[in-house]
């Protein structure tokens, strides 16, 4: 369902989106509901500061369609104005201003323009032979900037030609000479994204009067010797005046798969110059390039450490006319990993997470002083409005994405709701708080984690539990609405006490607490999550100590493995997309910095096997006796689909319950929405299946496993 093809203010609302009715009375959120949910996308402000556009996208589960459309938001009255009509298939992206009564944006490929009348279809404006994205206009020289996939010659005008000498090919060979093979879930071509832009005349009803020739922004880049490991666009940033682009591009070497250098460029926009530079002196991962307003400075996060993904990230901020770079706030313990520039240029407004949430900080460039803009919860994104405001996409775990004001010169003010997309279908819903709590972990340090009370709790009884792991190991767990596989409400609507821990590893309590995951994957994380659990049952009466469930996915699979491998006290585990065998892992995986990193070294040494023995699963697998659930996709090559085939052929040989998911559609994670809406019925059926009665008396962590009879296919 729409929801609402005009108008909504801001001062209908009035509470947050679970509404203020007796628990008891509210619906558990279930599948087709959460899938249904409407999301929006950060908002692009006009320059007038009064308006902004934004897009919301749905998934329509009964008939399998996905739909989104783009709206105007006053930023004053907090109306939205739905501009087009729903859009079936691909997603409306890229929304930008043409000019201030011109709104653009990207469908299918193509730039689309709009008058901001309601309900009507925009016109196409411009086109290529090739699909274009991550698309931004700069009125100030009538260009705009985009993404583009091109061969060798980095020419959009050849592609074609290209493409059709690939059709006529007699064989289907790819030959590699080089480790980057494959990345994520696509393997390397001769195609490239490169960063373009092109200059569009605009008549005064905006529409196209002349487009120019493309320039590829990214060609007196040096030629690479293997032509499928070209240079490589991931992400840019423009000026306002339009005048340079910085752009974000890994260095085309032979050690790709084991070096994190990545690198940022500047040139300028007219393509009259020469690519330059900014980032040789380190060797670490560049990211998050943004122009200050006027246009002088370029920002950006730089990590040090070369061959280390999740090192701290500092800030760097150039002077565009002198080229002076200088590090900001290099006494900050925490890794910010977006910012802007406020209107003056001397602050920048960075977004960081810290103990569950993130925050929004203030950063002065000069001295480094930091102020905290927001208290609990996450926000998503931020944009500049005006001098004194943001506007900023919020969330919390009861409450999904919507645009919000931040009065920056105020921290005491609390943030102004300007949109409640999702309040027609959440209204008599149950989500849960968040309930934080802190124990004593691994080497006795403060650990921190929350849970979410079942749909209907009633403190009398006692309720199973469900441990959701994070992945990374380097990231966490926050105080979100998440739209993926691990939303904490849909297990607490299944009827579990629903518990989510940071253990060492995750980012937000300091780099150390980050760092101290190094060569301990099975070692301080395994420890902090059975005391957390210990906390909680000790802590909570109405948790069940014999009916535990365990899930996590990437490196929470494998931690459901080695739980597998190490203890008795869960009922049942899910691995979605989890590592087995540390071994085969480090010779099937995509980027071997990580693991080098992580585990330390490689295993085709003798210092460094025994670092990829000591956590490996595999080597103890004649202690799996845990009924679990393995899911994979086809096309994940961080970790292949052999680490869940694996574990799965363990425990099936050896009269274990277990059962195989498989999307053959799907990466490292699921991305289609009737995978999802699938993904959820199997994990929730598997972990309700073994935990519908308490099994026998348990001892501890010694107690043997209730293997109830297989149901699995």
């Amino acid at each position: 369902m729409k929801f609402g093809l005009l108008v909504f203010a801001a001062a209908s609302v009035l509470a947050a989106e679970s509404g203020n009715a007796n628990q008891n009375s509210l619906k558990p959120l279930d599948s087709h509901l959460f899938h249904s949910l409407n999301k929006l996308s950060p908002p692009i402000v006009l320059p007038d500061q009064t308006r902004a556009l934004y897009t919301a996208s749905r998934y329509d589960p009964e008939t399998n369609k996905s739909f989104s459309f783009l709206s105007l938001l006053d930023t004053v009255s907090g109306q939205s104005t739905q501009l087009t009509p729903e859009m079936e298939g691909e997603r409306i992206s890229s929304p930008m201003w043409l000019n201030e009564n011109t709104a653009g944006y990207v469908f299918k490929g193509a730039l689309y323009q709009h008058n901001l009348q309601p309900s009507i279809n925009g016109t196409l404006l411009y086109n290529t032979t090739v699909g274009i994205s991550s698309a931004t206009y700069r009125a100030a020289t009538d260009q705009l900037f985009f993404l583009a996939d091109v061969y060798s010659d980095g020419n959009i005008s050849t592609v074609a030609g290209y493409k059709e000498k690939e059709k006529n090919r007699t064989d289907s060979a790819q030959v590699f000479d080089n480790l980057w093979a494959r990345h994520w879930n696509k393997w390397m071509t001769p195609v490239k994204t490169n960063l373009f832009s092109v200059k569009l005349t605009l008549a005064e009803n905006g529409s196209l009067g002349q487009a120019a020739h493309e320039v590829n922004l990214m060609q007196g880049l040096a030629p690479s010797m293997d032509p499928l490991l070209r240079w490589e666009a991931e992400g840019y940033a423009v000026s306002s005046d339009g005048q340079h682009a910085a752009f974000v591009v890994r260095s085309p070497s032979p050690d790709l798969s084991w070096s994190t250098n990545v690198d940022i460029y500047l040139v300028p926009c007219n393509g009259s110059g020469q690519p330059e530079l900014l980032t040789e002196a380190y060797k670490g991962a560049a990211s998050n390039p943004v122009f200050s307003a006027d246009g002088s400075a370029l920002a950006w996060l730089q990590m040090e450490t070369p061959g280390y993904e999740s090192d701290i990230r500092r800030i760097f901020v150039r002077n565009i006319t002198t080229g002076q770079t200088h590090s900001v706030a290099r006494d900050w313990d925490l890794s910010p990993h977006f910012m802007i520039w406020s209107a003056d240029s001397s602050v920048l407004y960075m977004l960081v997470q810290s103990r569950g949430d993130t925050k929004v900080v203030t950063v002065n460039v000069l001295s480094g002083a930091r102020a905290e803009l927001t208290g609990s919860g996450c926000t998503t994104s931020i944009a500049r409005l005006g001098t004194d405001k943001l506007l900023a996409v919020y969330t919390n775990t009861t409450e999904t994405h919507d645009i919000y004001t931040i009065d920056v010169n105020n921290v005491e003010a609390p943030m102004r709701r300007l949109t409640q997309v999702n309040q027609d279908k959440l209204h008599d819903v149950y989500l849960g708080e968040a309930e934080d709590f802190w124990f004593a972990g691994a080497r006795n340090e403060q650990v921190h984690g929350w849970m979410v009370r079942p749909h209907g709790f009633n403190a009398s009884q006692k309720y199973p539990l469900a441990l959701l792991i994070h992945g990374g190991p380097q990231q966490a767990n926050g105080h979100a609405f998440s739209f993926a596989q691990w939303n904490p409400n849909m297990y607490a609507s299944a009827g579990f006490v629903t518990v989510q821990i940071n253990f060492h590893g995750s980012p937000g309590y300091g780099q150390n607490f980050t760092d101290s995951i190094r060569q301990q994957w099975g070692g301080l994380p395994y420890e902090d999550l059975m005391k957390g659990v210990d906390h909680i049952i000790a802590t909570y009466g109405f948790v069940d100590a014999q009916r535990l469930v365990a899930l996590g996915g990437s490196f929470g699979g494998y931690m459901a493995n080695w739980l597998n491998a190490n203890t008795d006290r869960f009922s049942a585990l899910v691995a979605h997309d989890g590592e087995f065998n540390l071994i085969s892992g480090y010779y099937s995986t995509d980027e071997l910095w990580f693991v080098e990193h992580d585990i330390g070294g490689v295993p085709f040494t003798a210092s460094g096997r025994p670092n990829y023995e000591r956590f490996n699963p595999e080597r103890l697998a004649a202690k799996f006796k845990t009924p679990t659930l393995f899911v994979h996709g086809a096309s994940d090559f961080r970790l292949s689909l052999e680490q869940s085939l694996a574990p799965w052929t363990l425990l099936r040989r050896r009269g274990i319950p277990a059962r195989l998911v498989y999307f053959e559609n799907e990466d490292h994670w699921i991305n289609h929405a009737g995978n999802s809406v699938r993904w959820y019925s199997e994990v929730l059926g598997w972990i309700s299946q073994w935990t519908t009665a308490p099994p026998a008396p348990s001892h501890g962590y010694q107690r043997t496993p209730n293997l109830a009879p297989n149901h699995g296919h």
